[in-house]
């Protein structure tokens, strides 16, 4: 294996680089994309050897994020000029194959600090230790993906979340694994996942969500959704699907609720740009918008719409939400329910002893406005007054791996990192995205493209 540090010649103007730079030295020689094919192809040629193609590849992943990002360079080739007899589906089937076997070659694992004999096994018995009349559902398997300062603080939250799931995913479902990423086995970086995001919008998963975006996401500090999540794994043919919670009176402001004004009552492919798609999904509406194609209803609801996420409802609505405390905690109950019931689906629960169960279900992606967490398992606690208390077990990016590490081990203080109760949720909106088993086949993956959701109502 060549050191990166030692000289290499560039393949284009033979001049003498450090190895480590060649990558970003040779894609300089080709300002104007209609070059990068070329490019490519040289590329793969002088890499016969494979030491020089995988040496090119670990240069890319030296750079730092950030700042740097702009130099850590996954290049894709562009679509073959030369006349071909092939169809144009099966010409843009060999673009996308072309495309996909570059990033399978090119993408990064992603780092993260591992913790010695697994996460789920520590909170595990950390949960056995607790008192008694307890029962406790959790995933297997899963890895923290933090959100680190110089990388993604402040934007990488989602991206995280899709990593997290991504470690279950890999490490369960060998289905999942022989799929996921080019079959790659290991979970990549952010800038590897915006590359795949941006094959998915290209294949023709969620066409309306990739508009938000340009359909451009790499090397950027944008903010992903549920949605995005959903679209990345459905097209791996996964069976990701959404499930949105709020109160009935803003259910006209979601884009895939059957019968309302912005989903379904629109004709499949016509629906009104202002359903955002993008970061947090439907929680923020932009007035960047082109209102005019709204009608007079919509357009009212858009100007009563602020444009910071925090305050994404109209006062009306704010004062309807917040005037009353024990209907929201009674309403938000109903997220509980599903979350306990999506985990303890065929687990036959007992009362009256402390029981701790690890299931075969996938970890939940938590969305709400601003941030978005990673749901594990649920605790159900039974008092003596007869009343259930409910505890979502949730891993959030934000939180240092090493000091989650840490208070597990030592037993001390994981609770108010890891627990979140009802009271807890004062969000008026909620959105989850789970994967149920199985792979598509080809035509169920046609059914995949389009984004939907089923709306449940707080």
């Amino acid at each position: 294996m060549m050191d990166s540090s030692s000289p290499t010649c560039c393949p284009f103007c033979h001049l003498t680089v450090p190895s480590s730079q060649l990558q970003r030295h040779a894609n300089s020689h080709f300002d104007d994309d209609d070059d990068y094919d070329q490019y490519y192809y040289s590329v793969l040629q002088l890499a016969n050897d494979m030491e020089l193609f995988q040496q090119i590849a670990s240069s890319s992943s030296s750079s730092t994020r950030q700042n740097s990002q702009s130099n850590n360079f996954i290049v894709f080739p562009e679509k073959s000029q030369t006349t071909s007899t092939a169809s144009p589906s099966a010409s843009g089937d060999l673009h996308f194959n072309e495309k996909i076997s570059c990033l399978i070659g090119l993408q990064v694992r992603a780092t993260f600090h591992h913790v010695k004999d697994g996460f789920i096994p520590l909170l595990r018995s950390c949960l056995e230790l607790e008192p008694d009349n307890s029962f406790s559902i959790l995933s297997g398997h899963v890895d923290h993906f933090q959100s680190i300062v110089s990388e993604d603080v402040g934007w990488g939250c989602g991206w995280r979340n899709v990593q997290m799931l991504s470690s279950h995913l890999l490490s369960q479902r060998p289905e999942a694994r022989d799929v996921l990423f080019g079959g790659s086995g290991f979970v990549p970086d952010i800038p590897s996942l915006q590359r795949w995001l941006e094959i998915t919008w290209e294949r023709g998963f969620d066409v309306l969500g990739s508009h938000h975006f340009n359909r451009n996401i790499y090397g950027s500090c944008n903010k992903i959704g549920t949605t995005e999540c959903a679209a990345l794994l459905r097209s791996f043919g996964l069976f990701a699907r959404i499930v949105d919670f709020g109160p009935k009176e803003l259910q006209s402001l979601y884009f895939s609720v059957p019968g309302t004004s912005l989903g379904a009552h629109n004709t499949r492919g016509m629906r009104n740009p202002v359903q955002v798609r993008g970061p947090m999904d439907k929680y923020m509406l932009k007035t960047n918008h082109n209102v005019d194609q709204l009608g007079s209803n919509q357009q009212e609801k858009l100007r009563n719409t602020s444009n910071n996420i925090g305050d994404s409802f109209t006062s009306t609505v704010t004062d309807k939400l917040t005037n009353n405390v024990t209907r929201k905690c009674k309403s938000h109950q109903v997220l509980i329910d599903w979350v306990w019931n999506y985990f303890s689906d065929k687990i036959t629960t007992n009362s009256g002893h402390r029981v701790v169960i690890v299931s075969d279900k996938a970890p939940l992606y938590f969305q709400h406005d601003g941030h978005s967490r990673t749901i594990i398992g649920i605790q159900v606690k039974h008092q003596q007054n007869g009343m259930q208390q409910y505890s979502l077990l949730i891993l959030d990016p934000g939180h240092r791996t090493a000091a989650l590490e840490r208070s597990l081990k030592e037993n001390t203080g994981w609770q108010k990192l890891i627990k979140r109760g009802v009271h807890t949720l004062k969000k008026p909106q909620y959105q989850l995205c789970y994967i149920d088993p199985g792979i598509a086949s080809m035509e169920e993956m046609e059914h995949l493209k389009e984004i939907d959701s089923t709306f449940i109502e707080f």
